[in-house]
C-alpha cells in the first residue's frame, strides 16, 4: 500500500508539471511573419570615367573622386586606403562624387567602390 501511494504522488507531480508547461506554452503569442529563399542573377557594376580631383592649395591631397556606374544604384561608398574608412558618395544620374578630404595621394593604395541598388 505504501508503494502505490508513492507511485500516486509521483504521477500526480508529473501531471502538475505537464499541466503547467502546457499552460505556459499556450500563453505564448507569436506574430505572423515571413521567411523564404530564392535566387537571382547578381552582376557587378562597371566603373568608368574615374577622376581624382586634387586640392588646389595642396595638390598632394585628394579632395574628391568622381566616376560613373553603368547602372542605377542607391547606396555607393568609396575607399582609397586599404586600412581606411569608406566615404559616402552622392550622385546625379549615373555619375557619382565622393568627398575624400584628408586622403593623400601617397596614402591612396586602392580604389574600392561598394554599390547596391
Amino acid at each position: 500500500m505504501f508503494r502505490s501511494s508513492k507511485m500516486f504522488i509521483v504521477v500526480l507531480v508529473v501531471l502538475v508539471f505537464a499541466t503547467a508547461a502546457f499552460a505556459f506554452a499556450a500563453a505564448n503569442i507569436v506574430p505572423a511573419s515571413f521567411a523564404g529563399e530564392g535566387a537571382s542573377t547578381t552582376s557587378g557594376y562597371t566603373v568608368s570615367n574615374v577622376v581624382y580631383n586634387l586640392n588646389a592649395t595642396t595638390p598632394s591631397n585628394i579632395d574628391t573622386v568622381t566616376f560613373s556606374l553603368n547602372a542605377a544604384a542607391t547606396n555607393v561608398k568609396l575607399r582609397l586606403v586599404t586600412t581606411g574608412s569608406y566615404f559616402n558618395c552622392t550622385n546625379v544620374g549615373l555619375n557619382w562624387t565622393c568627398n575624400t578630404a584628408g586622403v593623400t595621394v601617397a596614402a591612396a593604395d586602392e580604389f574600392r567602390v561598394v554599390a547596391s541598388q
